[in-house]
């Protein structure tokens, strides 16, 4: 199994590119399934999700063809298009339920299984399925497969009982197909949705208002392909570097970035007292002195993202002082806490909220990942303890993390992967 070992206390400095968002990228391979025309995807990361959505998608028969971060998606038309996702392609990852909105607009049935993925509290799917069923489909459950039938899906208003992405994704991609007008209220508003939409609106869907808390979906008889579509940038792996930046106490620009996703964590930077500057596709975060203790509260966007919690937990380590990490979007997301106590880290669970005690002495120590966003904390604690880290477990990080050795080195980081 491979290791990431990391020689840390060295200051990181320099600049890095931003990789296409693995977010985006993923419920916009899954809708090509709404077409049998060719999509060409540019900026797509080559990550373990993207290899576990493309081998999806030559299930359903579609033809992939890779050029470093292009992919181009064909059908093949000698290939029988399955109704049926099954446990076995499934359960590495969790936005792979997402094939049960197109499979369904298309050919009015499918059975999937329930989905993987990381080991983030209970992320139920029920708001999926109850938005199906509001559209006019039929859902029961059975032997680990959930069975979704619909003879003709109708438009209709949906509200959501949370502002979930995944559902929100799933019923925006069903109901382009659907007949006449669907509404979805409290709908999630990420940045992802948006590159979403305008993906869905490349191939001649009609959804108005995404990123807003109501999205308008005109349904259409059928869609088209693209010639080129290109993914936005990858706003969580942009705030991880930037705290690699701040908790080495050096000065990180990235690249090929927009501020506009990351305005949470940017004053949240600001407040801690580091130097931030922002141009039109690039943010540089600085350290210039000690960096004070800063609570952050998790929410649904534009709020403190879920998926920077670990981060700015090991961040908070280094902090003046103490502060409080509340997360409020997913279920038991602390696994990462006992890993970084073994660094040296000194954290209290209560509930949901985690009190960090900062200026830790952070040493070097054997630690393991737990799932996809604990592994970046633990990579950036690594960077910041004195002595050597060994991280294993790291297949959750090849998930979301595009070249995550070389990107560092790049930024002077002492780091290599050990091949196990």
């Amino acid at each position: 199994m491979d290791k990431i070992i990391i020689e840390g206390a060295y200051k990181l400095s320099g600049e890095v590119n931003v990789s296409g968002s693995k977010n985006a990228a993923l419920p916009i391979l899954i809708a090509t399934l709404l077409t049998d025309e060719k999509c060409v995807l540019d900026n797509v990361p080559e990550l373990k999700d993207i290899e576990t959505t493309t081998a999806l998608l030559e299930y359903f028969g579609k033809i992939i063809t890779k050029n470093g971060n292009k992919i181009e998606i064909t059908h093949n038309r000698q290939v029988k298009t399955p109704l049926e996702a099954p446990y076995e392609l499934v359960k590495k990852m969790r936005a792979s339920f997402i094939v049960a909105g197109p499979l369904l607009a298309r050919y009015g049935r499918i059975k999937v299984a329930l989905p993987g993925g990381c080991a983030i509290g209970v992320r139920p799917v029920d708001i999926h399925l109850k938005g199906f069923e509001k559209l006019g489909a039929k859902v029961t459950f059975k032997s680990g497969y959930m069975n979704i039938t619909c003879s003709k899906l109708k438009g209709t208003k949906i509200k959501l009982r949370f502002p979930s992405v995944g559902a929100t994704e799933n019923l925006m991609i069903t109901s382009a197909l659907a007949k006449g007008k669907t509404i979805i209220e409290n709908a999630a508003r990420e940045p992802e949705i948006v590159d979403l939409a305008d993906f869905l609106n490349a191939l001649g869907a009609r959804v108005i208002d995404a990123g807003k808390a109501k999205i308008e979906i005109h349904g259409v008889e059928k869609l088209h392909g693209t010639p080129y579509y290109s993914i936005i940038p990858d706003r969580i792996e942009a705030g991880t570097y930037l705290v690699a930046g701040a908790i080495t106490k050096g000065c990180v620009t990235v690249n090929k970035c927009l501020s506009s996703h990351l305005k949470a964590l940017l004053v949240n930077f600001r407040k801690a007292g580091l130097e931030v500057a922002e141009n039109k596709d690039s943010i540089t975060v600085k350290y210039i002195g000690k960096i004070k203790p800063v609570s952050i509260k998790t929410q649904p966007y534009p709020g403190f993202p879920t998926d920077l919690q670990a981060q700015w937990m090991a961040l908070m380590c280094n902090a003046d002082g103490k502060s409080e990490i509340a997360e409020k979007v997913f279920e038991n997301r602390f696994i990462h806490v006992s890993e970084l106590q073994r660094l040296g880290a000194d954290l209290t669970v209560n509930a949901d909220v985690v009190t960090v005690t900062g200026e830790s002495r952070l040493t070097g120590a054997q630690v393991m990942v737990s799932d996809l966003r604990a592994g970046a904390a633990l990579v950036l604690a690594g960077l910041a303890a004195e002595g050597k880290t060994t991280i294993s477990h790291i297949y959750h990080l090849d998930r979301g993390y595009e070249h995550l050795e070389n990107k560092l080195r790049t930024l002077g980081a002492k780091i290599f992967r050990e091949i196990g």
